[in-house]
């Protein structure tokens, strides 16, 4: 099989003097790797440029913090001597790279493996990423890489203005099929993101492609994205955050997993299969987190079994797990009433379904064909604009 080369490799194989003696702050995270799994940090002195600046995502540059978990910055490097900045702190100013941070530099290089999904914040620091380097006059450098959930399939509904956030900052559908470089090209022309922008392209990457036809190793992007199987669940089931119930995180398989006590399992899945999704089956189980919600506790819930990636909607099994849990078990469903990723004016489901729509609909009892009806009148707007971003 042919493998497919990631925009770092083609930076430093085909265009490594759009960086050569330049000052660079590079955004990275541990999947910041090529095929051979050498790191950003290590690769980019080939090209010599002088890497002056570390920038860490959500989960922090090392990639040891949970989800919201604040990581404070880092005075040096302690390989390469240089600072280490934070871009996940404690206010949503924390997620911009300061003015002072970006003093010197000639370019930013922005290398971070998204996984499709709209909530992932990754995006959403490359876009603030992208403003703060405009403002300061600094070009900014995509390495693109691949969408593991192909590149064609989306799924789920815009976001509405002013449900604004940190997990949708532009009106994206929760599943996007784009890839990160071309969510850039989005941000610029769309957004009016103003900054010199490069995209480097990958080469070999097809629109069709899972993230094992690429030929590259997997690299968890964030604590709870072990698998590509997890990407593909998580633009439903991170629905699952804006409630008490269980996501899953704390055990092998977040996402894939959700539940609470006090479910019945087998009535849960017996409820799922009514709603008669394809490409999926529901398998019935308990429990026990590690941490997080629930942690120390059985929970009733079920696995999400995907036997046709082509067939599986993520987004619609997401509110249907949320509508039958509703069903076989309101005493233990309640909302997320805590802030969610630095805003406490707009519940937690309001920000990850980008209106409230979804919220008043679960309550009212609609039907999930009524639903998706709307979702795919809006996604067919979108898919107008999604054209015009393409580069593969």
């Amino acid at each position: 099989m042919s493998r497919v080369q990631t925009g770092l490799e083609t930076l430093i194989s085909e265009f490594p003097e759009k960086i050569r003696g330049a000052r660079i702050g590079v955004v990275c995270h541990p999947a910041s790797v090529d095929a051979e799994l050498r790191h950003i940090l290590d690769r980019l002195p080939e090209t010599g440029a002088r890497i002056a600046a570390i920038f860490g995502p959500e989960h922090g540059a090392r990639g040891e913090a949970q989800d919201m978990e604040h990581v404070e910055n880092l005075p040096v490097d302690p390989r390469l001597k240089v600072p280490v900045h934070s871009l996940y702190g404690a206010t949503f100013e924390s997620l911009m790279p300061h003015r002072k941070q970006l003093r010197g530099l000639d370019a930013l290089v922005i290398d971070l493996q998204d996984v499709g999904a709209r909530y992932y914040t990754y995006i959403w620091t490359m876009a603030l990423c992208m403003q703060a380097a405009g403002k300061a006059g600094i070009r900014v450098l995509v390495c693109d890489r691949p969408n593991p959930i192909n590149g064609i399939i989306t799924e789920g509904n815009l976001i509405k203005p002013g449900f604004e956030s940190f997990v949708g900052l532009d009106p994206l559908p929760n599943r996007h099929g784009l890839t990160i470089g071309e969510i850039a090209r989005y941000l610029q022309s769309r957004r009016g993101v103003e900054c010199e922008l490069d995209v480097l392209p990958m080469r070999g990457w097809q629109r069709e492609m899972y993230f094992e036809d690429t030929g590259l190793p997997w690299v968890y992007p964030s604590p709870n994205m072990p698998t590509v199987d997890t990407a593909l669940v998580y633009p439903g089931m991170c629905l699952v955050e804006a409630t008490d119930l269980s996501e899953g995180r704390g055990t092998c398989r977040p996402f894939e997993v959700a539940g609470a006590p006090g479910v019945d399992p087998d009535a849960l899945a017996t409820d799922l299969s009514r709603h008669n999704l394809t490409g999926c089956r529901f398998r019935p189980l308990y429990f026990r987190p590690l941490f997080q919600k629930h942690a120390g506790k059985s929970c009733g819930g079920v696995q999400i079994h995907v036997t046709d990636r082509q067939q599986f909607d993520s987004f619609m099994t997401g509110v249907a797990f949320l509508q039958s849990i509703w069903r076989v078990a309101p005493e233990v469903f309640t909302w997320r009433a805590k802030p969610y990723e630095f805003v406490d004016t707009i519940p937690a489901i309001d920000l990850l379904a980008g209106n409230d729509h979804l919220r008043l609909a679960l309550e009212a009892g609609a039907e999930l064909t009524e639903l998706a009806e709307q979702w795919l009148q809006e996604r067919v707007i979108f898919e107008t604009v999604r054209q015009e971003m393409l580069l593969y």
